[in-house]
């Protein structure tokens, strides 16, 4: 080869510059190509050159100064679960790693798609008990899908492209990247960033199975009593429209469990509501009288199953799921549907033939109408004096007409607005599902009103979880997330409570919990807020709220020993449900 040709060739065929960066930058440059915009964080000692080289970059990324780690990894939660995107956290080391660990756990068993990046020690100080030093690795490995740490600033971008794609893929669900301070100083020649597309030994959807579409349709087919139940799996894979056409052809009644809901219209008229411990009546009752029952991105929950030995004993099981692992670990399959499920339905909604199972419907409905003359009517509208949660619920819906992001905390509440909320779109439920977090609405709403800015996101928290991170109204204060804080009141830790007059003869053993003036705390934060005793102040308070320009906290008093019924007694068949 000539010397021109040569340099023709160099000419064409340009070589990759690179430039020198510290480790701190290539984060932040993997972020962005990553198409992060919002980061939540808590800095530190070890995580501090990481903030320092964010300084830089404001302009491209924003960061949410929250007031508490777990604030952070909740807040970033409710961004991934109303946007669909991974979210991601920054915490330092030692009690900032530690202050991670229930939103990781919280993230894991809801499957949700986080990256969470801690500062560490300098790798020369590792295992010495240095300063803020703790073992993450070893502390987050069981509530983690993945995690790493990275001692050289050369692995961040591999390392970090590897942390998005296990978390968003498959079953998504939390990362944790450890980050030496050396690492975070250390200048290495950055060549850029490739997204990583493929992990050895690492397959985030199992092989379709051709065989057992066929098996599961067949089934379909022949049942008389078909029943489907439904969970998360169906929105995390965007398959809502095919999870819609598959029921709709078959004619099947669906039930949801709580992460399940809005994955499908509340007021579809093959909705037939909750299951599970505080469930509907009809789908409880009825899962133990299917001929097949078509479980779709679910796990059988005991929340869900009551006791197992007498779970759906008479039905053949098709269970479809991303995640192999789930399929026969609580409830035995007669066909597993391996996969996606945005895939599996499609082809499984083909070989169906298209019914309508309007007698079999019927008996759903039949056992609504017999739970709103005993449960839902006197909830809705109590001739006592004091309002109840299901009431403020029925307001909201009222004004909200289903298009609101709810985020609920943890206890009687949760299960008041899982049960009554109304929703139009999907992504509009945010709550605790697997862990049950007291604590996690109110930073979650945060998150999810980043995720999902142009939507109404309402926070419906009790009084006993709102006092575990009601610090996080400083976050609103200082970044003016425009939330809508509505706290239900009964001045006791109520899901406790109700077990305690039902199983423990009212044997209240500390749950009568005192409150401050939550308004006056909100109005020391700069968020307006009021009070509401009687219920004839209910729907132009919650109206108010709603029509505020910014955050704004409603607080209503509400029963203080009511119950939420239907109940399934813990050791009990869903068929044993209790009515009152």
């Amino acid at each position: 080869m000539s010397t021109l040709e040569a340099l023709e060739q160099q000419i064409e065929t340009p070589v990759e510059k690179s430039i020198s960066i510290t480790g701190s930058e290539a984060v932040l440059k993997a972020l962005i190509a990553e198409g992060v915009k919002t980061v939540f964080g808590y800095p530190g000692g070890a995580i501090m050159p990481i903030y320092d080289a964010l300084y830089d970059y404001e302009d491209k990324l924003q960061h949410i100064l929250v007031r508490h780690e777990q604030g952070g990894i909740h807040a970033a939660q409710g961004y991934a679960r109303t946007s669909g995107n991974v979210g991601v956290v920054f915490a330092t080391s030692g009690p900032g790693a530690t202050n991670l660990v229930t939103g990781l756990a919280d993230a894991q068993i809801d499957s949700t798609p986080i990256v969470a990046i801690t500062g560490q020690v300098f790798a020369h100080l590792l295992g010495t008990d240095a300063f803020q030093e703790i073992d993450v690795i070893n502390i987050t490995t069981p509530v983690t899908k993945w995690n790493y740490q990275v001692t050289d600033a050369t692995e961040l971008p591999a390392i970090l492209a590897k942390a998005f794609y296990i978390a968003r893929s498959g079953r998504p669900g939390p990362v944790l990247i450890d980050i030496t301070k050396n690492a975070q100083l250390q200048k290495f020649d950055f060549t850029g960033y490739e997204p990583c597309h493929h992990v050895r030994s690492y397959r985030p959807k199992p092989i379709i199975r051709k065989e057992y579409i066929e098996e599961a349709a067949q089934l379909i087919n022949e049942a008389k009593k078909p029943f489907v139940i439904f969970g998360q799996g169906v929105i995390l894979g965007r398959a809502e429209a095919e999870f819609k056409a598959f029921i709709e052809k078959g004619g099947f009644p669906a039930a949801w469990t709580i992460l399940g809901l809005s994955a499908l219209e509340t007021d579809h008229p093959q909705n037939v509501g909750m299951l599970g411990m505080h469930g509907n009546y009809g789908p409880n009752v009825l899962t133990n009288e299917c001929d097949v029952l078509i479980a779709i991105g679910m796990r059988f929950d005991d929340r869900v199953t009551g006791r197992l030995d007498k779970y759906a004993k008479q039905a053949k099981v098709i269970h479809l799921d991303i995640d192999p692992a789930e399929i026969d670990k609580n409830v035995k399959a007669t066909v597993p549907v391996w996969g996606d499920c945005k895939e599996t339905l499609p082809l499984l909604t083909e070989l169906i033939t298209k019914k309508e199972h309007t007698d079999w419907l019927q008996r759903f409905y039949s056992f609504t109408e017999e739970e709103q003359a005993i449960v839902i009517r006197k909830e809705m509208h109590p001739t006592v004096e004091e309002m109840s949660m299901a009431e403020v619920i029925d307001a909201l819906n009222e004004l909200t007409k289903g298009d609101a992001v709810i985020v609920t905390d943890v206890g009687q509440h949760q299960m008041v607005a899982c049960r009554y909320a109304k929703f139009t779109q999907s992504k509009s439920n945010v709550t605790s599902g697997g862990l049950g977090t007291m604590g996690f609405a109110l930073p979650a709403a945060i998150g999810a009103k980043y995720g999902a800015p142009e939507r109404t996101v309402v926070a419906i928290i009790g009084d006993g979880g709102f006092q575990m991170t009601l610090q996080e109204m400083g976050t609103i204060m200082q970044f003016g997330a425009a939330v809508k804080i509505l706290i239900l009141n009964n001045n006791f830790l109520g899901m406790v409570r109700q077990w305690q007059e039902l199983f423990h003869s009212k044997r209240y053993s500390f749950v009568d919990i005192q409150s401050p003036n939550f308004v006056t705390i909100a109005k020391g934060y700069g968020i307006e807020g009021q009070t509401v005793h009687h219920r004839d102040g209910l729907k132009n308070a919650l109206k108010e709220m709603l029509d505020h320009d910014g955050a704004y906290l409603l607080e209503v008093m509400v029963g203080k020993e009511n119950n939420v019924f239907p109940m399934v007694p813990q050791g009990c068949s869903v068929s044993e449900i209790r009515l009152q």
